[in-house]
């Protein structure tokens, strides 16, 4: 009869499966942060194209909300993609 030795390191097969679960656990963490990322961006970008409406233009929005200009053309940029994309969808 033989003993098991509770402290037994494990084999290298084992480690190698621990070591892939490990990461697409962390891809797993990433892709969901990312999604995360992607809403609040798009979220962000309609705020601040409604912001340029509310201060008249981009620069003085630029100025109220304390953000370079070329930020706040991407973010106006996005907005009006995911509008379009909205309107595409829409009709289908």
């Amino acid at each position: 009869m033989t003993v098991q030795n509770s402290d037994k390191t494990p084999s290298r097969k084992q480690r190698l499966q621990e070591k892939q679960r490990r990461q697409l656990a962390v891809v797993d963490m990433v892709d969901k942060a990312e999604v995360k990322v992607r809403k609040a961006e798009a979220e962000l970008a309609v705020a601040v194209a409604e912001a340029v409406q509310v201060f008249g233009d981009e620069r003085a929005a630029s100025e109220g909300l304390d953000m370079p200009v070329e930020a706040v053309r991407r973010f106006v940029g996005m907005a009006a993609y995911e509008t379009a994309a909205a309107a595409v969808g829409a009709d289908d």
